[in-house]
């Protein structure tokens, strides 16, 4: 997996966001790999890798992403949306079940439109996003990158050799947020 630079602590995320609706299906994932239940082959821990790299190249760093025009942002939510459809066409199981749901909390994203276009309102699209809501659904990004990127390290240094914990400390990357 590419390693990308690890980011200041953030609070928690809290409230019923985006961000915190994430929090709790990182928490699941992290509990039913903790408990045997989750227990990924050696390809859904490459694609778990693999999503999390997509993930963390689509949305970077929340310091980089306040910079950019509200446009790419956007944009940028919808690739990490997108890479996590190509996730879910390519799993199966439990993975592809958890994906879905990190899906399914992560569509708001897709009816939000520049609050400047000049088109009028069309197939549902809304002009809502606040830059709070902006960087909630950016910071779910990288809570699900973090989830991913621990899960995925785990399936594959167990099956490597001892179980790596889900809940071990990590030291690079968005995970470090989380």
């Amino acid at each position: 997996m590419t390693s990308h630079p690890a980011l200041p602590a953030r609070p928690p995320c809290s409230g019923a966001g985006l961000c915190a609706q994430v929090a709790e299906l990182a928490a699941e994932v992290e509990r039913q790999s903790r408990d045997g239940v989750l227990e990924l082959t050696a390809a859904d821990a490459a694609l778990a890798g693999k999503l999390a790299d997509d993930l963390a190249e689509a949305v970077g760093p929340a310091a980089g992403q306040a910079r950019l025009p509200f446009v790419e942002r956007l944009e940028r939510l919808r690739e990490a949306l997108a890479a996590l459809a190509l996730g879910i066409a390519r799993s199966h199981g439990r993975l592809a079940w958890c994906l879905a749901r990190a899906g399914v909390l992560l569509a708001p994203v897709l009816q939000w439109r520049h609050p400047d276009s000049e088109q009028p309102q069309a197939f549902g699209t809304v002009v809502l996003p606040t830059p709070e809501e902006l960087s909630d659904a950016e910071d779910a990004v990288r809570r699900l990158h973090a989830a991913l990127t621990r899960t995925g390290a785990a399936a594959a240094g167990a099956q490597d050799g001892p179980r790596a914990s889900a809940d071990g400390p990590s030291t690079t990357g968005p995970e470090a947020v989380v």
